[in-house]
């Protein structure tokens, strides 16, 4: 039976390190298509129908996946995978690789969770990373505490992905804490203020009793 798996080439004496790992991602790649086809078996065999679709694919999406590391990849799958109903395709699974090496990004389903639960105020919330705050600022609190997941989640991962692509290009969020208000001042009143105001008091007091 014949294989459409890519088939890395067998390691020679003195081969290099880089040669090596990109037999690794060659096996990172077979795994996630393996398990594509188990997950979206019928989106699956439509957009691949016969092998020599399917070996194409691979070999394209090699190209574009070669200089990521393979648990990288797999764990960029498995991302794809549980935030979406549709097959992943190559872009999908390169901005999971690219959040991935950024390592402080949360992935959108927990950013999500954690924008609906952040307690107020939320801008002196210990958000995991800034660019959460942001989308669910930009979302709506409101929104996100009353609708539900169904609706708002796909609002808010369309919002969230797009900055976690501005933090890749460099932007940098901030979240300003509001500043706390003022302790009151209070200062002693001057004892014959005191006492007039405690007359007072009293002239009212006996006035409601007469």
């Amino acid at each position: 039976m014949p294989n459409n798996s890519l088939t890395p080439t067998p390691t020679p004496a003195g081969q290099t390190i880089s040669e090596t790992g990109k037999a690794a991602v060659v096996q990172a790649i077979n795994r996630m298509f393996a398990e594509f086809k188990l997950v979206f078996s019928n989106q699956y065999l439509k957009a691949f129908p016969d092998e020599s679709a399917t070996a194409l694919a691979r070999q394209l999406w090699f190209s574009y996946l070669k200089d990521y590391q393979p648990d990288t990849i797999l764990e960029a799958t498995h991302r794809a995978i549980r935030e979406s109903s549709f097959l992943p395709t190559v872009h999908d699974i390169l901005k999971h690789c690219d959040a991935l090496e950024r390592g402080d990004l949360p992935e959108v389903w927990q950013a999500y969770q954690e924008a609906c639960n952040a307690s107020e105020p939320k801008a002196a919330y210990p958000w995991s990373h800034s660019a959460v705050y942001h989308a669910g600022n930009e979302v709506g609190w409101y929104f996100l505490s009353t609708t539900a997941s169904e609706r708002a989640f796909p609002v808010f991962r369309r919002v969230y992905q797009q900055l976690c692509e501005r933090v890749a290009q460099g932007e940098v969020f901030d979240v300003t804490a509001p500043e706390a208000l003022p302790k009151p001042i209070r200062k002693p009143l001057p004892r014959d203020e005191a006492i007039k105001r405690m007359q007072a008091i009293r002239a009212l007091l006996d006035g409601d009793q007469s």
